[in-house]
C-alpha cells in the first residue's frame, strides 16, 4: 500500500477560509478516489496559515482491471446479408481493438466484452490533483503575476510525493518538488523524504501542521501560563479557532495592563482582548484581572518587545473605551431613548424608536396573559434598545445589551431591569443560554417576533443563502426561551398582534406561523424523530409550545399498535371530511351507543400520559364498532350520524397527535 502527500504553501491565508478549504479538500480527494474506484484507507487534511496539506494513506499501486460490456451498432447495420461485418461493424471492432470473434449480438445490437486496464496511481494523481485543488472556493480570491487563475493567496511552493517518489504536478504558476518550508523564522528548504514522516519533519522546523494538535497545544499552554499567576484563561470556540489558524507554532506570552481599565464594563475589556486583539483574558476567583495571554507565532525566547507591543495596542483600544464610557454615562440611559428616532430599524419599517414602542405594547400584552406585573417589563422594553445610540456601542456593536445593562446599573435602574436589558438578546446563538429573568424572557420574545414579522411583511423572507436580520436565529430564540422557561405563551397570537402594529400591512401571518413551526421541528429533530414532531403539529404548536413538547415526549415512546391501527382506520374513512350533529336517535346498533358513551367520557386534558391511557381504553369499543357496524349505511341519516361519531373520535385522537403520520 502507498501513501501520498500534497502540500501547497502560500502566503498567509485568511483564517476564515482555512476550515472551508479543509472540508473541500477532504471531500474533493474522497470523491476523486471513489469515482475512479481507487482503494484507500484514509484521507487527512492539515492546515496552517501558510500551507494546506493532504495525506492519502492505503493507496493501491494501480486501479484494478475492469470488465466492461460495450454496445455497438444495430445488427442489420453491423452485418451484411451474408453475415459479414460491414464498414460500420469493422469500425466498431477496430476502434475497440477487437476481432470478429470478440463480438456478439444481444437484443438485436452488436456487443462486446472488453477489459479496461487499470491505471497507475501516480498517473491518476498527476491528472487529477491540480484540478481538485483549483476547485476550492472562497471569498476574495485574487490573481497575481500574469496568471488568469485565482486563489485565496499566491502559491509559493508545492510538495507532491507518492511514497518516496515525486509525482510532478503544476498548480497555476508553481511546479512541485520534494522540498517544503519550515516556520517563517526557521529553515526554508526542508526535504520531505516520505509522506509518513511529514508531521514529524515539520515539527522539527517549528510547524505544528495538524490543526487539532495545534489547538490542544494552545489550550494547554494558555492554562499552564495562566496558572503561573493563579488564574484561568477565558476563550470562546471562535477565538480558539482563529488563534489556531493564525499560528503555526503557538507560544504564549503573558502581558499586563493598567488595572484602572478594569473600571469600565468587563464585557468591553474582554471583547477588546478576545475579538479585536485575539488575546486570552484571565480570571482569578471569578474576577477579571489586569493580565492577558497573547499566543504568538514565534520561535525565539525574548518576549519583551512582543509584550510591550501588545500592551501598547490594547492600551490605545481601552483608552478609547474609557473615554466613550465616561462620555456616555454623563446622562442616564433613559435620555438616549429619544435619539432612537434617528436610527432606522429597517427600510419601510420605521425607526428603532418605533420598534421600542411596539415592544412595550406587545410585552404588556404578554405580561397580562401570564397574569404578572408589567412594571419592570415595560421599563425593560423602553430601555432595551437605548444603548444603540451610545458611543461605546457604536464602537463595539457586538456588545449591545451588555453595555445597556451596565449603563442602566450606573443610572440606578433596578436589578430586574438591568438583567432584562442584557438578557432580552439571549440566546446569542444556537447553543448559548436563554434569559433567566421574566423581564428578559418577555421582552426578548416580543423583540424577536417583531423582527421576524417585519422581515416577512417587507417581503424579505429568508432563502437558502440569505437570512435578513438573522430571523432564523430570532425564531429559534423564541422557541428555546419558551421551552427552557416552560412559558404558557400563545406565539401565534403575538405574531398576529405584531403584524397589526407594523407600518407596512401585509397578510403573511400563515407564512410567519409556518416559518416558526419549521424552525421548531428542525431544532427538535436533533432529539426526536421528525415523523413524531410533524404528527404532533396536528394542532398549531405555536398556540402552546410547552404543551406541544409534552405531547412529543409522550408520542416518541408510543407502543400501542392497536390504537394506531384504529386511529388510522378512522382517518381513512373520514379522509379530509368532517361531520357534526350526533343524534342518538339514529343509533341502530349497541356498538354505536357503547362507543359514543365511552368517547364522551374521555376528558381532553394536558396530562398526556393519563390521556393516552384513556385513548387505549377506547380500543375494545372501537374494534367492536368496526366489527358490528357498517358505517356507510343506506339510510343517509344513519350514515352521517356514524360519520359524525367517527369525527368526534378523530378529534379525541388529534388532541394527542395525528396518528396517520406515525
Amino acid at each position: 500500500m502507498s501513501i501520498y502527500l500534497l502540500e501547497v504553501g502560500t502566503e498567509e491565508l485568511p483564517y476564515k477560509f482555512i476550515p472551508q478549504a479543509i472540508e473541500q479538500l477532504n471531500n474533493g480527494f474522497r470523491n476523486f478516489l471513489n469515482d475512479n474506484k481507487i482503494k484507500f484507507s484514509d484521507v487527512k487534511v492539515y492546515a496552517t496559515p501558510r500551507r494546506l496539506a493532504v495525506i492519502v494513506d492505503g493507496l493501491e499501486a494501480k486501479t484494478a482491471d475492469e470488465e466492461k460490456i460495450i454496445k455497438g451498432p444495430i445488427k442489420n447495420v453491423a452485418f451484411d446479408e451474408n453475415g459479414n461485418l460491414t464498414k460500420a461493424g469493422e469500425g466498431f471492432a477496430r476502434k475497440n481493438n477487437l476481432s470478429k470473434e470478440d463480438l456478439y449480438v444481444e437484443d438485436n445490437y452488436l456487443h462486446a466484452k472488453i477489459i479496461v486496464k487499470g491505471k497507475d496511481i501516480s498517473e491518476l494523481l498527476k491528472e487529477n490533483v491540480p484540478s481538485i485543488f483549483m476547485k476550492l472556493q472562497g471569498s476574495h480570491f485574487m490573481r497575481w503575476g500574469y496568471n488568469d487563475e485565482k486563489f485565496s493567496r499566491p502559491i509559493k511552493w508545492i510538495v507532491s510525493i507518492l511514497d518516496n517518489e515525486e509525482v510532478k504536478i503544476k498548480i497555476i504558476d508553481k511546479e512541485s518538488s520534494i522540498y517544503s518550508r519550515g516556520h517563517r523564522f526557521s529553515e526554508q528548504k526542508v526535504l520531505i523524504d516520505n509522506p509518513k514522516n511529514y508531521l514529524d519533519i515539520m515539527r522539527k522546523v517549528y510547524v505544528i501542521a495538524d490543526q487539532d494538535e495545534r489547538k490542544q497545544i494552545i489550550i494547554d499552554k494558555a492554562k499552564e501560563t495562566a496558572q503561573t499567576v493563579g488564574a484561568e484563561p477565558y476563550y470562546t470556540d471562535d477565538l480558539l479557532e482563529e488563534v489556531t489558524f493564525i499560528t503555526e507554532y503557538p507560544v504564549p506570552a503573558l502581558c499586563e495592563f493598567d488595572p484602572r481599565y478594569l473600571d469600565i464594563p468587563e464585557e468591553v475589556t474582554v471583547t477588546v482582548m478576545a475579538v479585536h486583539q485575539r488575546y486570552f483574558a484571565l480570571y482569578k476567583d471569578g474576577k477579571l484581572i489586569n493580565k492577558f495571554i497573547t499566543m504568538t507565532n514565534y520561535i525565539g525566547d525574548e518576549f519583551k518587545n512582543v509584550q510591550a507591543g501588545n500592551v501598547r495596542v490594547i492600551k490605545a483600544r481601552l483608552d478609547d473605551a474609557v473615554f466613550f464610557f465616561n462620555e456616555d454615562t454623563k446622562k442616564p440611559l433613559v435620555e438616549y431613548v429619544e435619539a432612537l428616532k434617528g436610527v432606522t430599524f429597517q427600510k419601510g419599517m420605521g425607526s428603532m424608536y418605533d420598534k421600542t414602542q411596539r415592544l412595550i405594547e406587545i410585552s404588556q400584552k404578554i405580561a397580562k396573559d401570564l397574569n404578572i406585573s408589567d412594571t419592570d417589563i415595560v421599563r425593560t422594553a423602553k430601555l432595551c434598545k437605548a444603548d444603540l445610540t451610545t458611543n461605546l456601542v457604536f464602537e463595539f456593536t457586538e456588545l449591545q445589551g451588555f453595555i445597556g445593562a451596565d449603563y442602566a446599573r450606573v443610572s440606578k435602574e433596578n436589578d430586574k431591569v438591568v438583567n432584562g436589558i442584557k438578557e432580552h438578546y439571549f440566546p446569542l446563538n444556537a447553543e448559548s443560554e436563554t434569559a433567566k429573568g421574566i423581564e428578559g424572557q418577555i421582552v426578548g420574545i416580543a423583540d424577536k417576533i417583531d423582527t421576524v414579522c417585519a422581515v416577512f411583511a417587507a417581503g424579505k423572507k429568508p432563502t437558502g443563502s440569505s437570512d435578513p436580520l438573522g430571523v432564523r436565529r430570532a425564531a429559534l430564540g423564541v422557541i428555546r426561551t419558551v421551552l427552557d422557561s416552560n412559558l404558557n405563551i400563545d406565539v401565534d397570537k403575538y405574531i398576529k398582534e405584531c403584524l397589526k402594529l407594523l407600518p407596512v400591512q401585509r397578510d403573511c401571518a400563515d407564512e410567519v406561523n409556518e416559518f416558526f413551526i419549521q424552525r421548531m421541528i428542525i431544532f427538535l429533530s436533533e432529539k426526536y424523530n421528525k415523523n413524531v414532531l410533524e404528527a404532533c403539529a396536528v394542532k398549531n404548536p405555536l398556540k402552546d409550545i410547552a404543551d406541544y413538547a409534552q405531547r412529543v415526549q409522550i408520542v416518541k415512546d408510543l407502543n400501542a399498535p392497536l390504537l394506531v391501527e384504529n386511529a388510522n382506520r378512522v382517518i381513512r374513512i373520514l379522509k379530509d371530511n368532517s361531520f357534526n350533529n350526533i343524534d342518538e336517535k339514529y343509533f341502530k346498533e349497541e356498538a354505536e351507543k357503547s362507543l359514543y358513551n365511552q368517547i364522551i367520557k374521555v376528558e381532553e386534558n394536558n396530562d398526556y400520559k393519563n390521556y393516552l391511557q384513556q385513548l387505549e381504553q377506547l380500543n375494545p369499543c372501537v374494534t367492536k364498532f368496526f366489527d358490528d357496524v357498517l358505517v356507510m349505511d343506506k339510510d343517509e341519516n344513519v350514515k352521517n350520524n356514524r360519520l359524525a361519531l367517527l369525527t368526534l373520535l378523530k378529534e379525541k385522537y388529534n388532541h394527542l397527535t395525528d396518528f396517520a403520520k406515525l
